[in-house]
């Protein structure tokens, strides 16, 4: 557990949303909250998200869509109950069950759900520099396969459900080749930093059993400004809708 002052109390969705974050551990930006908008769940349906950390993709997700089954999967025993603290401190329901993916809790084997989202660790199991905070090497450090995390969604999906993920973009080949065993409707939306820029993250949707062709969907650039040019903030307007309002991202037609 977290003690009080080892926490921040971060604002997501313009002050929307109040999460409670480790100062020193893995800290959610904008990630979670491009997941959650890419998410197209409907009022009434179930949603399971695969390492949901302190709950940030699943609250954005739970603030914007009403009366939806939310769930979420985590490892690290701090984080799972710093997702139950933050969703009741929201007043939005999510259900968080500890446990690992790569062995799934039998709780959650027995169960099925309209979409899956998941946002992996970004970074390989070996090289480059550890982080000094366990936690957040944890959370960033792929000790599961990418293809792991992918099949495990598609095990929890319903037949035509959605899976969702957002990832590095030098990854992207690796996942297409992984969603592409169980699924198909794959569209893929590249995220630039700014106009120009080659694309850093990807958001990448299958859907389990799908047959539709696929789709290179037109970038989402993050930033107004050619250049970074100080610390005022120069969102686009569609980042500043899905960033600082909740807004959907449509992936599908």
């Amino acid at each position: 557990m977290f003690a009080p002052e080892e926490l921040t109390q971060d604002r997501f969705l313009d002050g929307r949303l109040l999460v409670a974050q480790p100062r020193k551990g893995y800290r959610a930006a904008m990630d979670p909250v491009l997941l959650a908008a890419a998410c197209p769940a409907r009022p009434g349906q179930a949603v399971l998200e695969l390492g949901c950390g302190a709950g940030v993709a699943s609250l954005c997700l739970g603030w914007r869509v009403p009366n939806l089954r939310l769930a979420g999967l985590e490892l690290q025993p701090a984080y799972a109950a710093l997702a139950r603290a933050n969703a009741e401190a929201n007043g939005i329901a999510l259900e968080v069950i500890e446990g690992d993916l790569a062995a799934m809790p039998s709780s959650l084997r027995a169960r099925s759900f309209d979409h899956v989202i998941a946002n992996p660790p970004y970074f390989a199991p070996k090289g480059g520099t550890a982080a000094a905070d366990p936690g957040r090497e944890m959370a960033q450090r792929e000790a599961t396969p990418l293809a792991e995390w992918v099949v495990s969604g598609y095990r929890r999906l319903v037949p035509g459900g959605w899976l969702t993920v957002i990832q590095n973009a030098d990854r992207l080949p690796e996942l297409l080749t992984a969603m592409a065993g169980q699924g198909g409707s794959i569209r893929v939306l590249p995220i630039a930093a700014r106009s120009g820029r080659a694309a850093g993250r990807v958001i990448v949707q299958a859907r389990k059993g799908g047959r539709g062709p696929f789709a290179l969907l037109a970038p989402l650039v993050l930033h107004a400004a050619p250049v970074h040019a100080g610390d005022a903030e120069d969102l686009t307007k569609i980042a500043q809708d899905v960033l600082r309002c909740g807004e959907v991202l449509r992936l599908q037609s």
